[in-house]
């Protein structure tokens, strides 16, 4: 048995600090790195793939909307010619920190909004697939099952399905809205103890009984109370249960 643990990363902006990036990558085998437009500043964001490289952890974009004010949380209705042409811009930019730091961009993972909308709106999934495959078409595209791993399989990318540590699920297998209660889950036992499950027999916890989850990568957000502690309780109780934790694409 093998998962790869994941965290989104370089969200800092100038005097904004964002999580502990350092700490986690000492803990991950993916980081999905901000590429400008939710968060992160050009320092962070080369600091962050620098750290990356020096531990051996995979490269991935975390694209998102054009919304430094919202965090990349709101749905915006851009039009796809646009969104291709931004989700081309944002990959340009981690590519290139990426060769100066001496390593390869080996995925790509939407952001926030845009990640939950290219599950269902067929038009901005069509326009981050085709962004993706016109920049690199070996580049993975990581995500949950839907219009946007639908796109992205049509235009010839290799695809890989996310679960997430951190978040509570719904009875139908999607995520309980940030804005409930209980969306984020911050018990570093109780979150290893369901990625453990997640991860050997297929299933995760709602509030209606079990659902089925399959994941090649498991994120745990870098921004969520605790996420340093959290993710080496899930690395290590991973590890004790037999199941290899690497990273989900070759580097």
């Amino acid at each position: 048995m093998r998962i790869d643990l994941n965290a989104d990363l370089g969200e800092s902006f100038g005097a904004w600090l964002m999580g502990d990036d350092a700490a986690m990558l000492d803990v991950v085998t993916s980081a999905s790195i901000a590429c400008g437009f939710h968060a992160g500043d050009p320092r962070t964001i080369l600091r962050t793939v620098e750290l990356a490289t020096e531990r051996g952890v995979a490269v991935g974009a975390h694209v998102a909307y054009r919304d430094l004010a919202g965090f990349g949380r709101r749905f915006i209705d851009v039009d796809p010619a646009d969104l291709r042409a931004d989700v081309i811009y944002q990959l340009s930019a981690l590519a290139g920190c990426c060769a100066v730091a001496g390593t390869a961009l080996a995925y790509v993972k939407p952001h926030g909004a845009l990640y939950n909308t290219i599950v269902s709106h067929p038009a901005q999934a069509e326009a981050v697939a085709r962004a993706v495959a016109d920049f690199d078409p070996r580049l993975v595209l990581l995500g949950v099952p839907g219009a946007g791993l639908d796109a992205a399989a049509a235009a010839g990318l290799p695809t890989a399905v996310e679960a997430f540590a951190d978040r509570a699920y719904a009875p139908d297998g999607t995520l309980v809205p940030r804005g409930r209660p209980g969306a984020v889950l911050t018990d570093p036992d109780l979150v290893a103890d369901r990625v453990v499950r997640l991860a050997t027999a297929g299933y995760v916890s709602s509030s209606e009984g079990l659902v089925a989850v399959r994941a090649d990568s498991i994120c745990v957000h870098g921004d969520t109370p605790g996420a340093v502690t959290i993710a080496r309780r899930v690395r290590e109780t991973l590890e004790t249960a037999g199941v290899e934790v690497t990273a989900f694409v070759p580097r």
